[in-house]
């Protein structure tokens, strides 16, 4: 659609404040662990790429963005260079990135040097995929960042796309971020450089570590009521908390981004079929009983819950194993954040009071942690249960190496007997290493009898996943 010129302008010169001199306003100084490697491929790429920040909605992809911007511009780059540009934004988005680029040549004559482009919500830009693989084939000049919070074309554009971007997967805080968000000490707590090193502890650093932890449970678990995504996390009362969760990003998924990108018309059913998950989260999706329950046709479920999936709400996580036995098997759903399901099922604090539900929200935030912590190594994640029913929660698949995480968030200690199924996986797949994710901070140490599986209290084990400031990834 043709808007004038002038009009694009007006809204470019809104969002671009450094081209008058002036800084971005009320932009934190705090920075998230993603930070280093988008303005690492923003400033000097690896390889010739753009690079796609995808995430939720509200997880802090734009912030990312304009302190990235702040870098540049405090690096000596030219802001005439630098355009900021969101596709949300319906001036933007009706008249098309072509357009864009046109009103902002015009105001802002390019001078000598790259140009840099951050483009805020891409799934809004008609073709987008082709026309990133244009960019990037023929405008080496130009660097591209764009984020996406919901990308329905991603997989078709999968071929096109291929060696034209590089993907960095931006979930919400880590428990090490939201303590440093909320500015709580935790500096005491020694850093890990590979969860091993635990295997090597003394009997006497184990003590000393609880005791260190020991002001982090009571924030650990406001952080599984409260949630990961920064602006939220910063609100005091836990009903605003919430309220602000559902408004600004449950609600604007389903009843705005599932409309206007996918074509969802049966707002009411996704909806149902979300609920319906927060209320089984982290348990094995039962396609018949969710349709049964809803009222809903099998494909129609099966597509809403990928598009839950496209929209970064869910995770699936697939079973173990190879075979018609896995081919039959059901895959595990957990949300995209433990603070979910309390806030679309307006449970307020009752979560922390909830043994069952407490010990759900610590297996959706282990996993979180886990799959933020590795996917970029292409570590695979399934879920593990043979024929008597034993089970690992979680088994990460890096480089054929495996290592089981099983979850046991209850009062009483992690033994043997409670960890039967990580004990029989170890032994049937010769895992070198277990871990057993335990509540209490006394629940801390080598197994009795099995010096190859470690309990690591989740508060710790989130903590040390967290930690965005190591060189290298933490490790298991």
């Amino acid at each position: 659609m043709k808007i004038p010129k002038d009009d694009l302008i007006g809204v470019l010169a809104q969002f671009n404040p450094w081209w008058r001199g002036e800084p971005v306003a009320d932009l934190p100084a705090w920075r998230r662990a993603a930070f280093r490697e988008l303005h690492a491929w923003v400033v000097a790429p690896p390889a010739h790429r753009a690079v796609l920040v995808s995430g939720a909605r509200q997880v802090g992809k734009t912030t990312l963005m304009l302190q990235s911007i702040a870098d540049l511009i405090a690096g000596g780059v030219p802001p005439a260079n630098i355009l900021y540009a969101t596709f949300d934004h319906p001036l933007l988005k009706l008249a098309g990135i072509d357009a864009v680029l046109e009103a902002w040549r015009a105001r802002e004559p390019a001078v000598p040097g790259p140009e840099f482009l951050f483009l805020d919500e891409g799934q809004f830009i008609r073709d987008w995929g082709t026309w990133v693989k244009h960019q990037v084939d023929f405008f080496r000049h130009r660097h591209i960042a764009f984020t996406g919070s919901a990308l329905p074309l991603l997989e078709s554009d999968q071929e096109s796309g291929v060696g034209r971007w590089h993907t960095i997967k931006l979930t919400t805080l880590s428990f090490y971020e939201y303590l440093q968000l909320k500015r709580i000490p935790h500096s005491e707590i020694p850093p890990l450089r590979s969860l091993r090193e635990t295997f090597a502890w003394s009997e006497a650093a184990f003590y000393r570590v609880a005791e260190m932890a020991a002001p982090l449970v009571g924030h650990f678990h406001d952080y599984l009521v409260r949630g990961g995504f920064p602006q939220i996390a910063q609100v005091e009362s836990v009903t605003q908390a919430q309220r602000l969760l559902r408004e600004d990003v449950i609600d604007k998924v389903l009843k705005r981004d599932m409309t206007v990108l996918f074509g969802v018309r049966r707002v009411l059913e996704l909806e149902h079929t979300f609920l319906y998950l927060c209320m089984h989260d982290g348990g094995l999706l039962d396609v018949p009983n969710l349709c049964k329950n809803l009222e809903v046709k099998r494909p129609t479920a099966l597509k809403y819950i990928d598009l839950l999936e496209s929209t970064h709400l869910v995770y699936k996580l697939p079973p173990h194993g190879y075979g018609k036995d896995i081919l039959r098997a059901r895959y595990k759903v957990y949300l995209a954040d433990a603070a979910l399901a309390p806030a679309a099922l307006l449970k307020g604090k009752g979560l922390i009071d909830d043994p069952m539900a407490l010990g759900v929200a610590t297996e959706t935030a282990v996993f979180k942690h886990l799959f933020a912590r590795y996917y970029a190594r292409d570590v695979r994640f399934t879920y593990w249960r043979d024929k008597k029913n034993r089970e690992v929660d979680l088994v990460a698949d890096m480089g054929g190496k495996l290592v089981p995480f099983e979850v046991k968030y209850r009062a009483q200690h992690a033994g043997a007997a409670e960890l039967q199924g990580l004990l029989e996986f170890m032994r049937e797949r010769k895992a070198e290493r277990g871990y057993a994710v335990t509540k209490s901070l006394t629940d801390f140490g080598p197994l009795a009898g099995h010096g190859d599986v470690m309990r690591i209290p989740a508060p710790l084990l989130c903590y040390w996943m967290g930690q965005g400031e190591l060189d290298e990834p933490v490790e298991a």
